[in-house]
Formats: structure tokens, C-alpha cells, sequence
């Protein structure tokens, strides 16, 4: 087999076009974020209705990853993610014009379903592209463009609204998602290695059904959807606060304050090197725990005190994600693709239900509503944390117990 070695051109030019590729999805996925209390004013909507432009975008992603991974073991890797990637730009323009509400929500699910392209086929056509000493660092880059692309879709909007209006923000984006698009399809190179194979709805559903039945995953599935639910209720709601009286923030100067995102980098490789000293178990606990944390900081009304929060959260989210999605891979004995896109479906499940779901606590109850509702997210995650570390006593009390016997 043919692979892609580290220091060839090949294989910058196919871990730049698969950053691209993550920058276009993730720039574009979060968008409407920071625009919430602009949405909600421009169009007459309630904050917990103005919160659909995100949650049915990311409701639509989840159902649809499990599907842009069966089809691209048949119709192939790079043609699915150029569909993705470029119908995901068009969409984004296409949103500036939206004559209303209703139609801007459905361009939302519509791209929700466009966004799984990358996430659902980008790690296996490293998987199989890549040579195995090569592949940490492809990776890296990867995961990289997903949270700078994050980052600078909120940021770029945040800005463009303050200077100009949220629809010329959209268009600036998606005209930058297409150039970077044609620079994908130009520079990513044709996949050697993937044979495709004939969809096997039997196999798969098999395969599906066995994850479900393992106690630990349905744990680590769990504990995707209540951080992701928590992190993104909080992302969203704070931007109502911050624009409001006493600190009448402007939607720019919110947008900035998701630059904490870069906090995630640094704790998600050492919350990594931490559960090789300390066990996985134990440092998921402490990281729902700093999230917790960091949650009730943001209680307080000082904006420094607030926003040290804000880092605190963020800090323990990313690490506690690393280190679950990582216990999914080890967890599956079979199918592990799968088992990660079920992983991230809950994992984007989670940002839709909790993130529109917060709105109602939001609105009744304010932000010490937000955090009564992230609470209790995160004691359900912690819950779950526990039993993973009950059910990991049992399984090596009971090789004990073999090996004695």
C-alpha cells in the first residue's frame, strides 16, 4: 500500500486541505452563536426560539454522521466531503438572504445535514491515507482547524455585525468557504488505499446494536451528550447577559470573548497525559468537576470574576471530552468507526437538546436558571463517570477472580 509520509508534499498538501476542510464546517456550524440576541431582536423571536439556528443545525448533524459514514464506504471519501464542504459555503450565503425566520431555520437543518461530510469521513480517509508514525501529528492538525475554524466563524461574526450587519458577515464567510473549498478539492489528494464496499444495512444494525448493549459505552455516551449540552447552553445564553445591562457588551466584544476556546488546546493534550499517571477515571471525574466549578463562577456579577469563570468551564470541558472520546476507542472491541459516530452523536445531540432547552430556563429564571440547568447536566455526567469507574472495579475484580481460579 501506497501511504503518505510525513515531510512529502503529499502530505502537507493533504493535512492543509482536511484543515480547511474542518475550518469551513466549524466556522460555519456555530455561526448564528454570538448572533442570538441580534436574531432574537431581528426577527421578533424569543431566546429560547432564536436558539433553534443553532440546535436544529447541530440536531440535524448528529442524525446525519451515522449516515455520511455508511454512504462514503461506497461512494468514496474526498467526492462526499467536496459535496459537503461546498454546499455548506452556498448555504452560509444564501442565509444573509433569508426573508424570514422560518426560512433561515430551515437553510440551518439543511446545512446541519451537509456539515457531517468532514466530521463523519475526514478521520477515516487519514486512517487509511496516512502512514501509522505519521498519522498523530495529521490528526492534530485536524482537531485543530475544527477549533480555530470554531473559533473565528464566532469571532468573524461577532466583528461584522458590530461594523456592518450579521448578513454581510455571512457573506464575507461563505465567500471565504468557497475559495478554501476549491483549494481543498485541488490540493487533497485521490484516496489509494479505500476499496468500497457494498452498504450492509444487516451488518451495521448488528454492529449498532452491540455498542448499545455495552454498559460502560452508554456511560461515555451519556457523558457526551450532558457536557456538550452543558458547554453549549452556557455559550449560548451568556451572550444574552453580557449585551444586557450592567455591562452592555457589543455583539463584537462577545464575539472575542470565545477566543477562551484556545484554553482547550492546551487542556485537552495534558488532561491526555494526566489519565497515564493518574488512571482516565479519575481525572474525568476531577474535569466535570472543574466544569462545575467554573459554572458557578460565572454566578458572580463582577464581568473579570465572570469571565475567569467562562476560562474555568471551557478549561474542563475540553479535557473531560478528550479523554471520554478518547475511552471510546478503547472501550469498543469492534466497529470502533461506529462506536465514534455514535459517540458523536450524543455528542451533537446533546448541543441541541441542551443548548434550546436552556433557552426555557433562560427566559423563566435568568442566568442562575442557566447554571441550576447546567448543574444539573453536569451531576448527571458525573453520575455517569462513576458508574464507568464502578463498572471498571468489576471487570478487574472478576479477572482477579479468573486468574485465581
Amino acid at each position: 500500500m501506497s501511504y503518505l509520509k510525513k515531510g512529502s508534499k503529499e502530505f502537507k498538501q493533504a493535512n492543509l486541505a482536511l484543515f480547511a476542510a474542518a475550518f469551513i464546517v466549524f466556522a460555519n456550524l456555530y455561526i448564528t452563536q454570538p448572533l442570538l440576541p441580534q436574531l432574537s431582536k431581528d426577527f421578533g423571536v424569543s431566546p429560547t426560539v432564536a436558539s433553534l439556528s443553532l440546535s436544529l443545525a447541530t440536531g440535524a448533524l448528529s442524525i446525519s454522521l451515522i449516515l455520511f459514514g455508511s454512504l462514503s464506504e461506497a461512494w468514496g471519501r474526498k467526492r462526499l466531503m467536496t459535496i459537503s464542504i461546498f454546499a455548506t459555503s452556498i448555504l452560509t450565503i444564501m442565509l444573509a438572504f433569508a426573508p424570514s425566520f422560518e426560512t433561515l431555520l430551515l437553510l440551518r437543518v439543511i446545512q446541519g445535514v451537509v456539515f457531517a461530510g468532514i466530521p463523519a469521513i475526514a478521520m477515516a480517509y487519514l486512517g487509511e491515507e496516512v502512514e501509522p508514525t505519521s498519522l498523530g501529528i495529521a490528526m492534530g492538525l485536524y482537531i485543530s482547524g475544527n477549533s480555530i475554524g470554531g473559533l473565528f466563524g464566532r469571532v468573524i461574526m461577532g466583528s461584522m455585525t458590530d461594523l456592518f450587519s450579521w448578513q454581510i458577515g455571512m457573506i464575507i464567510l461563505g465567500i471565504l468557504s468557497l475559495m478554501l473549498s476549491f483549494y481543498f478539492v485541488w490540493a487533497l489528494p485521490e484516496s489509494k488505499n479505500f476499496i468500497p464496499r457494498k452498504l450492509e444495512v444487516k451488518g451495521l444494525t448488528k454492529s449498532l446494536i452491540t455498542h448499545l448493549k455495552d454498559p460502560g459505552l452508554i456511560c461515555l455516551f451519556g457523558i457526551a451528550f450532558t457536557l456538550m449540552g452543558s458547554f453549549v447552553t452556557l455559550y449560548n445564553y451568556i451572550s444574552f447577559q453580557l449585551v444586557a445591562p450592567p455591562y452592555y457588551l457589543s455583539a463584537g466584544i462577545v464575539g472575542w470573548i470565545f477566543i477562551v476556546y484556545l484554553v482547550g488546546t492546551f487542556s485537552s493534550t495534558w488532561f491526555g497525559s494526566l489519565s497515564d499517571k493518574l488512571g482516565r477515571q479519575n481525572v474525568l471525574l476531577a474535569g466535570i468537576f472543574i466544569m462545575f466549578t467554573g459554572a458557578l463562577l460565572t454566578l458572580s456579577v463582577n464581568l473579570f470574576i465572570k469571565i475567569i469563570g467562562i476560562v474555568v468551564f471551557t478549561f474542563g470541558f475540553f479535557g473531560s471530552h478528550s479523554i471520554a472520546s478518547g475511552w471510546v476507542s478503547y472501550r469498543s472491541k469492534n466497529n470502533k468507526a461506529q462506536a465514534s459516530s455514535l459517540y458523536l452523536f450524543a455528542y451533537y445531540f446533546g448541543s441541541s437538546i441542551g443548548g434550546t432547552t436552556g433557552g426555557l430556563f433562560w427566559s423563566k429564571w435568568g442566568w442562575n436558571g442557566v447554571i441550576a440547568f447546567i448543574s444539573a447536566f453536569l451531576i448527571t455526567s458525573f453520575l455517569f463517570a462513576v458508574t464507568l469507574l464502578l463498572l471498571g472495579k468489576k471487570a478487574t475484580s472478576k479477572l482477579e477472580d479468573h486468574l485465581q481460579y
